[in-house]
């Protein structure tokens, strides 16, 4: 197989090596492919805007103390950040299908 298909054969390799690249690919243009992605992200920036503690929260250094509506604010941002995050794993899921498709397709296995 690695005689036949030369830059083909560690595939694994070459896309562990720009996994993140390829990651960041997919999350960028997020927003612009999915409706439901964009109107989270837009309403955690809201959420953040409102409540700039949920920032100094995030940062996990020092001592912090939330109001009640601050804790309502951050434990609803995090809920929101959990469903961007379960769109952004399936996107990266499905690409992987099609690429594998397509490298299946491209060395004649399929």
């Amino acid at each position: 197989m690695g005689e036949n298909h030369g830059d083909y054969y560690d595939l694994a390799q070459r896309i562990e090596d720009a996994f993140a690249e390829i990651d960041s690919d997919i999350v960028s243009n997020m927003s612009e492919e999915n409706e439901g992605y964009a109107a989270l992200y837009v309403k955690t920036k809201q959420i953040k805007e409102n409540y700039p503690v949920i920032e100094d929260a995030l940062d996990g250094s020092g001592e912090l103390s939330l109001t009640a509506d601050e804790h309502q604010a951050l434990a609803q941002y995090i809920s929101l950040t959990q469903q961007m995050e379960d769109i952004e794993r399936q996107a990266i899921y499905f690409r992987g299908h099609t690429d594998g498709f397509a490298y299946l397709k491209k060395i004649g296995v399929i």
